[in-house]
């Protein structure tokens, strides 16, 4: 029998009449129902955030330390329970969802080494006449309350990703997860709540986005981070006043294979970048662009590795490809597919859907203004382009609202630090696809994709203003 949820609210467990029903995506069984917040508890729970700050912005380092690895910890002694969970409610596959556990426990014990390391410096500020002997000294200081809005693909990680930072920041948090994958927040809250976090500066509420408008409204808010579709995060920012906001967004990532590509490991990378979690991640592989001199041959070993890729059951060890989150999206990337089909593309791999099962799809003479290639698939769907001229292809790569993250396969210095220096992404990978993301590291995009940056360092940056100390010394 399916579990039923309640929701967290500033320590407390509440369950509500109006619940949400979590339902696998691989074969429509209930995972669970979740209680659903309403305008009011949002409310109620940025009323205690709000609290509760009064603690968290005194809490010592170590503290704060402390509670991250506490949190990992718990992750680990938990590792194969949140897989499974993450896996029924969002249909990955069991290995991927794994290695997000993996993750998110790296995220939590990175934050416990950042939360010693907010430091700050001292500034001579006698740099003209009549500041002789005034010195700065330099501090980071806690905003305040956080709104987390998270999605649905990586539903512990990017949870982590907005928690794990303001935890060692010393921010309270109010976290609305995806409807569509609620549960595994919902688990890491049983994890925080037996920390030594005050009660108040932690609270996870399922909801609909009609009751979540506090998140956007109250003015107690003083940051907004949301992870997700960027028609969704643009209106956020627009409707958030003052409040500051970190947008995490989408792309169509470009990538590029040089004629002096190392093929094989640009193939074997590319298709777990296009293909891995059902193409259902904002940095996942779109445009391919191939030098015409390896076109051929990465075309056709492209083609073989993934006749290679096993689809099936999530929960199955072997399975690397999973259903997409709902039948709407797997509907209308068939619809995209055969509309380039229509206009002139070329099918080179898949192109069927069983329910919301889209095989991994490749598709060949496509045109830049096509669907499959201007807006996000967020799918098991990769286009490939012909390219001569490698500066002339950064131009294709940049022929996009999408900023994200881009990667280059080539071996020349020269043509690495050109791809660095003109892409306009917010990474770029050489060697590499644009799916990669270490956790520490800076992430986020341009144009469309957003603005700020996510990785644990960055997070507490933007979770904590700059205030200086001036000391007249004379």
């Amino acid at each position: 029998m399916a579990k039923s949820y309640k929701y967290y609210l500033a320590g407390k467990w509440i369950a509500s009449s109006t619940k949400i029903r979590v339902e696998s995506p691989y074969d429509d069984s209930l995972v669970g129902t979740v209680s659903a917040a309403t305008k009011k508890e949002y409310t109620k729970a940025i009323d205690a955030a709000q609290k509760a700050f009064e603690t968290t912005r005194s809490l010592p380092s170590y503290v704060r330390e402390r509670i991250c690895l506490e949190i990992a910890d718990g992750l680990i002694k938990n590792r194969e329970k949140f897989a499974r969970i993450m896996t029924l409610e969002m249909g990955k596959a069991i290995r991927d969802a794994r290695l997000e556990v993996d993750r998110a426990i790296n995220c939590f014990r990175i934050a416990a080494e950042e939360a010693k390391r907010i430091g700050g410096e001292i500034m001579d500020l006698d740099w003209t006449v009549g500041s002789e002997e005034r010195v700065g000294l330099i501090r980071r200081f806690p905003v305040g309350v956080v709104a987390g809005i998270s999605p649905f693909n990586f539903p512990l990680n990017l949870v982590a990703h907005k928690v794990a930072p303001a935890i060692a920041s010393g921010c309270p948090m109010v976290l609305k997860p995806a409807s569509k994958t609620p549960i595994v927040a919902l688990m890491l809250a049983e994890l925080i709540d037996k920390t030594e976090l005050p009660k108040g500066a932690f609270s996870v509420l399922p909801g609909s986005s009609k009751e979540s408008t506090p998140l956007i409204e109250d003015p107690r808010i003083k940051l907004i981070t949301f992870t997700g579709s960027s028609p969704v995060g643009w209106w956020i920012k627009a409707h958030s006043g003052e409040t500051k906001t970190v947008l995490e967004l989408g792309g169509n990532a470009g990538v590029a294979v040089a004629d002096d590509a190392d093929v094989d490991l640009a193939v074997s990378r590319l298709v777990y970048g296009a293909f891995g979690q059902a193409g259902q991640s904002c940095i996942s592989v779109q445009r391919i662009f191939v030098h015409e001199k390896v076109y051929n041959q990465f075309v056709r070993k492209f083609r073989a590795a993934i006749k290679k890729i096993k689809i099936g059951n999530p929960l199955n060890d072997k399975t690397d490809l999973g259903p997409m989150v709902d039948i709407e999206s797997a509907k209308r990337t068939e619809g995209w597919i055969k509309e380039a089909l229509a206009d002139g593309a070329k099918l080179l791999a898949g192109g069927k859907r069983r329910k919301r099962v889209l095989q991994p799809t490749l598709l060949g003479n496509v045109k830049p203004k096509m669907n499959v290639c201007s807006q996000e698939a967020f799918a098991p769907l990769a286009v490939l382009f012909k390219y001569k001229n490698f500066k002339k292809m950064i131009g294709q790569i940049n022929n996009s609202e999408f900023g994200l993250q881009a990667g280059v396969f080539t071996q020349r210095i020269k043509d690495i630090f050109y791809a660095f220096k003109y892409i306009e992404t917010g990474g770029v990978m050489i060697n590499d696809i644009p799916t990669y993301r270490a956790d520490h590291m800076p992430y986020g995009g341009v144009k469309s994709s957003g603005v700020g940056r996510e990785g644990i360092k960055y997070g507490i940056e933007d979770m904590t203003e700059i205030k200086i100390l001036g000391l007249n010394l004379k």
